[in-house]
């Protein structure tokens, strides 16, 4: 009997300690636009950028559409169902490779930019999916691979900016087996091990272009707050970020507030590039 309500007990101080790290009060100003969304869509009107992305894009594009309405500047957003050049200014995008498989996402966004994209598009870029990167997904192979081909294309068509993206996180699944598993010190916790992975490669990208090219630091927008607040979890004494649940639609794509959140940020990002 005893064993039992010592283990309710460390159970409660789990949970309680949990959710009073779910969210922290952190120094994120730099991450604040203060732009009106007019102004932020005029810089961008006479620019040709093109967005390679799956599911999560089609939600920061209509978090875009959302902003638009609200705004007397709008930008012409196309899908490209077919690659050719960029003649006229506007805001296009297509989809890219199979989710779940980042290599052919780097192959196609390539085979893109060659189709016609590179050397007229002003700015050019390829989001991954949260599916993209999981728990046993090797990321130095993964980032090597896109470090190599960004370098080719940047090279070949240097009149375009190419601009990069953090990978979007997921929110977390905290369950009462995963609080189990932590109690006994288990090391292997799926219900953390895909964002870890996401968090780790995601610092990866932005140590390697940091200071040299710009990142879009979607995961960091993903799990912060309007009030400076961090979406994050605890594993063996680090903290991880996640899709913070208040801009979650499910698993890993955005709600309403989490899309015109997203995309005014991205769109902010994009005003202030030096092309």
């Amino acid at each position: 009997m005893r064993f039992f309500l010592l283990c309710i007990l460390i159970f409660s101080i789990i949970c309680c300690r949990q959710s009073n790290n779910a969210r922290e009060l952190q120094d994120m100003s730099y991450l604040i636009s203060t732009n009106s969304v007019s102004e932020t869509l005029s810089n961008l009107s006479d620019k040709k950028i093109f967005f390679a992305h799956q599911s999560v894009g089609f939600n920061i594009i209509d978090g875009i559409k959302d902003l638009m309405k609200s705004s007397s500047v709008k930008l012409s957003i196309v899908e490209l169902k077919k690659i050719h050049p960029l003649t006229e200014s506007g805001f296009y995008h297509a989809r890219v490779g199979k989710n779940g498989d980042p290599f052919s996402k780097i192959d196609d966004f390539a085979k893109q930019i060659d189709a016609g994209i590179g050397g007229t598009a002003d700015i050019a870029f390829l989001k991954f999916c949260f599916v993209d990167i999981r728990s046993q997904t090797d990321i130095q192979k993964v980032l090597n691979y896109y470090i190599q081909v960004m370098e080719k294309l940047e090279e070949k068509y240097p009149q375009t900016k190419f601009v990069h993206l953090t990978v979007p996180l997921s929110t977390t699944i905290t369950t009462w087996k995963t609080r189990i598993k932590i109690l006994m010190g288990k090391k292997d916790i799926w219900e953390y091990d895909s964002n870890i992975r996401k968090n780790e490669y995601n610092r990866m990208l932005k140590n390697h272009y940091a200071g040299k090219e710009p990142v879009f630091d979607l995961a960091a927008y993903e799990s912060k707050l309007p009030d400076g607040r961090r979406s994050k979890f605890t594993k063996d004494g680090k903290d991880y970020f996640d899709l913070a649940s208040e801009y979650a639609h499910d698993e890993g794509h955005l709600n309403e507030k989490g899309r015109k959140w997203i995309a005014k940020q991205f769109l902010y990002f994009l005003s202030e590039l030096n092309l």
